[in-house]
């Protein structure tokens, strides 16, 4: 089947096949700065040898999971030794938004809000929307801005923090099952033909999330080997 390049990504190449679907090509190239990866970062930080693969075998499961709670996703299939994923095609939100869940104060939202909260506290399934774009370091955006420019309505916000939220319990449940703890994830939606329904789109897996086994971080493909090991 023919492949057409349409978008190089950080993390991962975007394909059109002939029949109308996308593939997308998993790179070992993982988010962060100097060295470190931040999932959350704008920039590629670092090449981790197997990433692509590790992130490709824990997003096929969590999709087929999702698949099975009746969650909409634009998922067909993957092949793990080619680090491909098949997918429906899908139009962004925009340029593109990052949609982030937040169990505890990590990150970025440490950076911001640390005059209110401390390392690690927790916090309630904290939705956060946030523009694509490196130049701006990815402003967060609310409700209404994303509304008044045309980016998104409010009843399709009002989906999409539904979603996230329905599918962050998802994903922490599943971690929770190995004895980890889900601080943060970072979540991608697109609307999809023909009814331009909304769905998740892009990945879920390490490199998108930052898990805590016992108070400790857990690394992208540690994390894939004591999901999926």
């Amino acid at each position: 089947m023919a492949e057409k390049l349409i978008y190089t990504g950080k993390t991962k190449d975007v394909y059109e096949l002939d029949g109308g679907s996308y593939l997308l090509k998993f790179k070992d190239d993982v988010t962060g700065e100097n060295g470190v990866f931040d999932p959350g970062s704008n920039t590629v930080g670092l090449k981790i040898d197997g990433a692509g693969r590790a992130g490709l075998k824990l997003t096929k499961m969590f999709f087929e999971v999702l698949k099975s709670k009746g969650i909409p996703t634009h998922y067909i299939d993957a092949d793990i030794d080619k680090a491909t994923m098949t997918v429906k095609p899908a139009t962004v939100f925009g340029r593109g938004l990052e949609v982030i869940c937040r169990y505890r104060a990590v990150g970025s939202f440490l950076r911001r809000y640390g005059a209110y909260v401390k390392d690690g506290d927790a916090l309630d399934a904290f939705v956060e929307v946030t523009i694509k774009d490196d130049a701006r370091q990815d402003p967060p955006i609310s409700d209404d801005a994303l509304d008044m420019l045309g980016i998104l309505s409010k009843d399709e916000y009002k989906t999409l923090k539904d979603l996230t939220k329905k599918i962050g319990a998802v994903v922490r449940e599943e971690l929770s099952k190995k004895g980890l703890e889900l601080y943060d994830i970072k979540f991608e939606f697109g609307r999809v033909k023909p009814d331009n329904s909304i769905v998740l789109i892009d990945e879920i897996s390490g490199g998108n999330m930052r898990a805590y086994k016992g108070g400790k971080y857990i690394e992208p493909l540690a994390l894939e080997k004591l999901m999926l090991g």
